[in-house]
């Protein structure tokens, strides 16, 4: 029996907001809506499925610190893969939305690492499968 059940990932970051919305645009999930709420004042974020159920998560930390992976001081903390079909469609789309092409490229023909804005490194990998 497991002793708890998994709900999602949380990234440290600058910006929660902008954050989110990089990753809705690669998931398709939507943010949750803020309301009257000032964006100011927002330091956690959700994005959500179509059932309203939190996928994922954005904290804002004011000392926040970018990873300098896969070398120097600052380890990359998260790692997080996705799965397209086509990986050239997927990485011109992640870069028209503000990602980075890591230099640090294992078998780029099977997965790419990209950086999100906040520098968090995620891997987009070639599936048969959406």
């Amino acid at each position: 029996m497991p002793i708890a059940k998994y709900a999602y990932t949380a990234l440290d970051c600058p910006d929660p907001i902008a954050l989110a919305d990089f990753y809705s645009k690669i998931t398709g999930w939507p943010v949750e809506p803020l309301g009257d709420f000032p964006r100011a004042d927002v330091t956690w974020l959700e994005l959500l499925d179509s059932n309203g159920v939190t996928k994922m998560g954005f904290q804002k930390i004011d000392n926040y610190k970018t990873p300098t992976w896969p070398e120097g001081n600052v380890p990359q903390q998260a790692h997080m893969d996705f799965h397209a079909k086509n990986l050239d469609i997927a990485e011109r789309e992640i870069l028209a939305i503000g990602g980075r092409k890591a230099d640090h490229q294992v078998r780029p023909h099977r997965f790419r690492v990209y950086l999100d804005p906040a520098g968090h490194p995620f891997c987009i990998v070639q599936s048969d499968e959406d």
